[in-house]
């Protein structure tokens, strides 16, 4: 009866030592300024993006202020400092090129674009490369097509 007693308690230890519960949420965020832009663009507007992970799920929101003439927002691939190619595209105008503040872009994150040159063909290539930080946010204006703001996923 010891025995199984105490072989039924080792496999009660042995299961909670090897469960970690759920996995927990990662969640990057970036503030995006002018001063943030390879070259520096100056500039009153800001930005805020979030990609918050679970598993199974990639959410992503982007918001604005003091900007205007907004025709697009991307994920590209580069460490901080650097420019590097579009990953991930996150909005694109069409005939809402009269932005000024607000959310640009919530939902569930897109999927990268094909033929990207960040060589992302899902998006935990994307994940990956977040964790590293070499992933960050940039929004293009009418005037600043390289990019009005940006700011880097940490």
């Amino acid at each position: 009866m010891r025995k199984t007693a105490l072989l039924g308690f080792v496999a009660v230890i042995c299961a909670a030592i090897s469960w970690t519960g759920p996995a927990a949420a990662q969640t990057f965020v970036a503030h995006l300024t002018g001063a943030d832009e390879v070259p520096p663009v100056e500039t009153a507007a800001v930005g805020q993006a979030t990609v918050i992970l679970t598993p199974g799920d990639a959410l992503h929101a982007l918001s604005v202020g003091n900007i205007a003439g907004v025709v697009a927002a991307h994920l590209h691939c580069a460490p901080e400092g650097a420019n590097g190619p579009v990953g991930i595209t996150l909005f694109t105008a069409g005939d809402k090129k009269h932005v000024s503040s607000g959310n640009l872009a919530r939902g569930p994150l897109p999927d990268p674009d094909v033929g990207n040159s960040c060589g992302w063909a899902t998006i935990d290539d994307a994940i990956d490369d977040m964790e590293v930080g070499d992933v960050y946010v940039n929004v293009h204006t009418i005037r600043n097509l390289g990019g009005e703001v940006r700011g880097q996923l940490r």
